[in-house]
């Protein structure tokens, strides 16, 4: 009893990358407790040990180091291998199964590693990241330090052209910033008018949580360096990227010049002005009299008419009393 005791003690202080997963260790100790006898058990405990070196072994080759995302793949991949393999018929020994379950756990974990080392680890091409992962061999977080091929936390210089009016989105965000622990801020700054950063100079523009800002209604005075940097409140600087902004000044289109009268049409001395006022006023006075001459015409035409009219009536009467005496 106090040797198989001993046995489940070692097997869950054991330490891999894979072993720090509380759930993979019980599912060892369990599969450990199942064989029929002790010295099944023993031997099932010398396999799971080398397993273990195994893994260390492989953690090792690949920075001994693991985030948990990667970390909750592996140990998902494995925990459906090794319940298959509990459930599935046995066919030959149970140490030689043993075996072939626990590498195939190394090579899974092998696997993930690799892909989290390429490609996930350290992700920036540029500034510096300390980021959160777990060592693989004490099972503690710890703090990793990804630094910029270049050592350096520039990220680059970019130019931004934009028109008298319109308007500017300055964005220095990169997908690894959202592993950066602490809170950190964006700053940025600017130097009016300048092509070269000069540290002494720089104004502070705004402090934010976003990585963007937008630049309205410019001018051309509004053109210049800009500067966002990501750091957190102890001065740490963890990328750095410098825009170049230009404003292009809007061309005004001259207008022709209206077409203007003639010095002769805009001279208004005062003795031309009382001609032009007589000669406005006899042709007005023309043109009422002969509007009025016309009117008196047409009336007598109308009055001759009428009378002409009576006098006929008259003299159809006449001869009708005529006709009528002669009968």
């Amino acid at each position: 009893m106090m040797l198989l005791l001993s046995l489940l003690c070692y097997v869950g202080s054991a330490v891999a990358c894979l072993q720090c997963d509380r759930s993979i260790r019980i599912l060892h100790e369990d599969f450990i407790l199942s064989a029929p006898s002790l010295s099944d058990q023993i031997e099932l405990k010398k396999i799971n040990d080398q397993a273990i070196v195994s893994y260390k072994s492989t953690s090792q080759e690949r920075k001994g180091v693991i985030d948990p995302t990667t970390l909750y793949r592996a140990k998902t991949e494995y925990q459906s291998e090794f319940n298959r393999f509990l459930k599935a018929e046995r066919t030959g020994s149970v140490t030689f199964e043993a075996i072939q379950i626990m590498e195939k756990g190394r090579k899974i974990l092998e696997k993930n590693l690799d892909v989290f080392i390429h490609d996930g680890l350290c992700p920036n091409k540029c500034g510096l990241l300390k980021r959160r992962v777990m060592d693989c061999l004490s099972c503690q977080y710890m703090m990793y330090m990804c630094p910029s091929p270049s050592n350096q936390q520039d990220c680059g210089e970019l130019s931004v052209q934009s028109e008298e009016g319109g308007q500017a989105v300055l964005d220095c965000f990169f997908p690894w910033h959202r592993l950066v622990l602490g809170n950190p801020e964006y700053h940025y700054s600017w130097i009016p008018g300048s092509k070269k950063w000069d540290e002494n100079n720089a104004t502070t523009l705004v402090v934010t949580d976003e990585s963007s800002v937008i630049l309205n209604q410019l001018s051309v005075k509004d053109q210049g360096i800009y500067r966002c940097s990501l750091q957190k409140n102890n001065g740490t600087i963890f990328s750095q990227v410098t825009f170049l902004l230009t404003v292009d000044p809007v061309t005004h289109q001259t207008q022709p010049p209206l077409p203007s009268l003639g010095p002769e049409l805009l001279d208004t001395s005062p003795s031309d002005s009382t001609e032009n006022l007589m000669l406005i006023m006899a042709i007005v006075f023309i043109a009422l009299a002969v509007t009025a001459c016309i009117g008196i015409i047409i009336y007598c035409g109308v009055m001759a008419l009428h009378a002409m009219a009576e006098l006929r009536w008259s003299q159809k009467k006449i001869k009708k009393l005529r006709r009528t005496r002669g009968v």
